[in-house]
């Protein structure tokens, strides 16, 4: 029975199947009410079965989104959804990281997905508000950087973010500012979008709101982690920060800090520590501006100054009742806010601040009428330099280390770049060295006057060496100054004994005694730093003789443990060596046969580059200076100065290498525009000069023997072509006149030939004319004869001889006409030939210039005049046998007047006749 109860039983599903029924439920339901049954099906799966959910159903909850986006009651519920994909039960079968990421790629991948979510924002419901952001949120944890761009493309995307900010409820505002500072943590163009939607009054109005500083809580640091993000690296945001007042909202929010402080009850204990957090951050948003090299800092720093936020930093690091680590951001920050700034580092000089030693007093209050009634606690105050020294000089306990440092770095960043300053600082120290008072606060007095017993607080030395070497460094002034400080009046008998030696002595006493590492490298920060580049301060350290063996054994004979001290010593002594002259008082060549012999050139690389290596120096500027608090000896592990690690690394090569090059030669060093020494680098310099320029004088000489012989040979063969050339020119020459003369008697013969045959034929032309004239008229004068006797005889035959004349006048006209013009045409051809003739004469002269010029091509010329003078003898034939044609035609003529009758004498034939045998 049972079994027949079971096979009739529906079909058990499982997770996946009824995932994919609400899926498809989802997305062809057309009723919302169906539509929103399925999503709370699904919703019920999200947190198992993320994977599932995801992948049947992701793309229709996103269009839901868009479809039913005006039913509160939908929306929500499908945002719930998305979120519970985002963070999946971790006993869940499916849980994976991959899940977010395949999810946060659905979204980023299309622009719309990330505007339907930022429409949301602009309704004024909660969760939907409120939901949205939490997914961007957790949109932008997994893929930020695909995030920031769909939310800068969108259409007033950065706007409707912003805008979240005024929202009245806490969770959506919280929401917004969280969102906001993970979009602006690394994207510019984010930033100054936000920062543009103004941002920075929006957030000042949060702190506000939420109780300050004093009273804010998370909430406080978010807003403080968001302007961190707004303005860190990024010069327009500050800009625009600083002209909407920014820098006076932060004074305002300082000087609460401070008033609430100065009430009598003060802060209570529960809110301090969140207080000090804040106001941490608030210290580390105001350094974001002041970042060294950046082209605003000074801008920066003077508008802090003007808007008053830096006096009251000041007042607030110098505030007894402050905690001693928000103490020491607090000099930090007046450190940064000064540094490099020559103006405010005088107006920061001139300030007062309270008393680190004396702290309260207690002063009677007056009545009204005068007399004294009860006491009040007034602060002392002194100068702010007085009271830094106090700080960083003081001998206090382990736990305010921090704040002696800090004080330090203030104390640097105000010596920074000015040099009146550093001489004025260093005057009044001198002043009051060798003066009677005695003052604790003096680095002078604290570092010739050597330990005094002090074992537990090495950092006294320490801080003062620091400042010492900020006084000195780089700065030949204040070295000569500090070279005048003396102990001891020669006058009177007494030794005298200089700064340097003294310097000298205490650390050489000190590493006898075993005192702290940082005193023996505090002493040797200020020597390296002042003996370098400085010979006349190596002089004064050689005037005491036993100092280099002093040195030496330091390095030879350290403690396990000491090997920066073994390594600083060495760098020293290179030092020493590089920049010793032959006139020190132990000369340059006793240096180093003492190092030399004494040390050794391994020894002495040895210990640099065991210096170099240590982690100290090597990786000090990723590793973090350690509090007091965390170290295991109750000091900070802080040994040395960062810019002196600067200084070290900077010339660690050279004095590496100084044991390697010969004493004889000198350092050059240019100090305040003197030059003192010889210049090495100059030495070897001139030196391969001359070597090279020895090798190529070598060259130019055998070059020069080799271009002498090559020219004696062109010479000869010059001179041996020259004789040739002018032999060959005489010869040319003598051909050429030939040429010449021949040429000009040919030319004057073939005139004198063209100017007789033009006059012969222009008479034989006036003869032939003449001739026919008269026989023209002889002609006619016989025919009117034998007309006017036919006329008499036979009238009859009148009419034909009239015609017969009229006939033969016509015949002898036709024949005038074709003699003359066989006259014109003989003429024209015989000008032609002569044009002909001059053409090839003038040719010919041209010629006989040409050959001038080139006396090689005179044979050639020669042989063009036989041309020519062949063609001119061809010419003169055919000019004769164009007037044999003439004669011809002339004949041919009498031939016809015989045959017409007309009479012709024989005396022109016999002329003729004989012109023509003369011819």
């Amino acid at each position: 029975m049972f079994r027949i109860l079971e096979a009739q039983a529906p079909t058990k599903q499982n997770a996946t199947d009824t995932i994919n029924i609400l899926s498809g439920r989802l997305q062809s339901a057309t009723l919302v009410e169906d539509r929103r049954a399925a999503i709370l099906g699904l919703r019920s799966f999200a947190k198992l079965y993320p994977a599932s959910v995801a992948s049947g159903a992701l793309r229709n909850l996103i269009n839901n989104l868009n479809h039913d986006g005006e039913d509160v009651d939908t929306t929500k519920v499908v945002l719930e959804t998305l979120l519970m994909l985002f963070s999946p039960d971790e006993s869940s079968p499916e849980a994976s990281d991959d899940i977010a990421l395949w999810l946060a790629d659905e979204f980023t991948q299309r622009q719309e997905n990330i505007t339907i979510l930022l429409d949301l924002l602009d309704r004024h419901e909660f969760f939907s508000r409120l939901y949205a952001l939490q997914l961007i949120t957790a949109i932008s944890s997994a893929r930020p950087e695909r995030t920031q761009e769909c939310v800068y493309t969108a259409p007033l995307g950065v706007s409707r973010l912003v805008a979240t900010l005024d929202d009245k409820r806490e969770a959506v505002r919280t929401e917004g500012l969280l969102l906001l500072t993970a979009l602006t943590a690394c994207s510019s163009d984010l930033q100054k979008l936000v920062a543009f939607e103004n941002a920075f009054d929006r957030v000042f109005v949060i702190i506000d709101a939420e109780g300050s500083l004093t009273h804010g809580g998370a909430v406080v640091q978010d807003c403080l982690s968001l302007l961190a993000n707004l303005l860190r690296l990024n010069p327009s945001n500050q800009s625009f920060f600083r002209e909407t007042g920014g820098g006076l909202k932060m004074a305002a929010i300082l000087d609460q800090v401070r008033r609430e402080e100065d009430v009598p009850d003060g802060v209570a204990d529960w809110a301090a520590s969140q207080r000090d957090k804040n106001l941490w951050g608030l210290l580390s948003v105001i350094r974001l501006f002041l970042s060294t090299g950046s082209a605003g800092a000074q801008v920066n720093q003077t508008a802090f100054w003007q808007n008053g936020v830096t006096p009251l930093i000041l007042e607030i690091s110098f505030h007894p009742l402050m905690e001693m680590s928000i103490r020491a951001e607090a000099l930090v920050t007046c450190a940064d806010l000064i540094k490099g700034n020559r103006s405010l580092q005088e107006r920061f000089a001139q300030s007062d601040v309270v008393s680190p030693s004396e702290g309260l007093s207690e002063l009677p209050i007056p009545k009204i009428n005068g007399d004294a009634q009860g006491f009040r606690k007034a602060r002392v105050t002194v100068n702010v330099i007085r009271g830094l020294l106090d700080l960083a000089l003081a001998v206090s306990n382990a736990s305010s280390y921090d704040l002696r440092l800090a004080a330090c770095e203030c104390i640097k960043a105000y010596l920074y770049g000015h040099g009146p300053i550093r001489l004025h600082f260093l005057t009044r120290a001198r002043d009051g060295y060798v003066s009677d008072e005695h003052e604790a606060d003096n680095v002078l007095t604290i570092l010739l006057e050597g330990n005094d017993g002090r074992i537990g607080d090495p950092y006294r030395h320490w801080v003062a060496a620091v400042i010492l070497f900020h006084l000195l460094y780089e700065d030949f002034d204040a070295k000569q100054l500090a070279m005048e400080i003396m102990d001891g009046d020669a006058s009177k008998g007494e030794e005298v004994v200089t700064c340097i030696q003294s310097l000298t002595e205490n650390l050489v006493v000190g590493a006898q005694r075993e005192c702290d590492d940082r005193v023996s490298i505090a002493y040797l920060m200020v020597l390296c730093s002042w003996l370098y580049e400085d010979p006349d301060a190596v002089n004064d350290f050689l005037g005491e003789g036993s100092n280099i063996e002093s040195l030496i054994h330091m390095v030879l004979h350290p403690h396990p443990q000491k090997v920066l001290v073994a390594g600083l010593c060495a760098f020293l002594l290179g030092i020493i060596y590089e920049f010793s002259t032959k006139d020190s008082p132990v000369p340059r060549a006793t240096v180093y046969e003492i190092l030399t012999s004494r040390l050794g050139r391994e020894q002495y690389n040895d210990k640099m580059t065991k210096l170099r290596e240590s982690p100290l120096v090597r990786d000090y500027e990723v590793s973090a200076q350690i509090p007091a608090h965390e170290s295991f000896g109750g000091l900070p592990e802080v040994y040395f100065d960062k810019t002196f690690v600067d200084f070290l690394k900077d010339n660690y090569s050279r004095v590496l290498r100084a044991m390697d090059r010969d004493p004889g030669i000198e350092v050059s060093v240019v100090a305040n525009g003197i030059q003192k020494g010889v210049s090495r680098e100059l030495v070897d310099s001139l030196r391969s000069q001359l070597e090279d320029r020895g090798k190529a004088l070598q060259k130019a000489e055998a070059d020069v023997l080799t271009v002498e012989r090559k020219l004696g040979q062109e010479q000869a063969d010059r001179r041996k072509s020259h004789e040739g050339a002018m032999i060959e020119l005489s010869r040319i020459k003598s051909i050429n006149e030939s040429l010449q003369k021949h040429h000009e008697e040919d030319v004057h013969r073939i005139d004198l030939t063209n100017r007789r045959i033009l006059q012969e034929a222009q008479e034989a032309h006036e003869k032939l004319v003449l001739s026919l004239q008269v026989e023209a008229q002889k002609c006619k004068r016989d025919s009117e004869d034998a007309a006017a006797k036919v006329r008499i005889r036979h009238q009859a035959e009148t009419n034909d001889l009239k015609n017969t004349i009229h006939n033969i006048e016509e015949t002898i006209e036709k024949l005038q006409k074709d003699h003359a013009q066989d006259l014109r045409t003989a003429h024209e051809e015989y000008s032609t030939n002569v044009t002909l003739i001059e053409a090839r004469l003038q040719r010919a002269e041209e010629r006989a210039a040409e050959a001038d010029e080139r006396a090689a091509k005179a044979q050639e010329f020669a042989e063009t005049s036989e041309v020519s003078r062949s063609s001119i003898q061809v010419e003169l034939d055919d000019l004769l046998m164009v007037l044999g044609d003439l004669e011809e035609k002339r004949a041919k003529d009498k031939t016809r007047l015989r045959a017409l009758g007309a009479p012709v004498s024989d005396g022109e034939e016999e002329e003729q006749e004989d012109e023509v045998d003369a011819e």
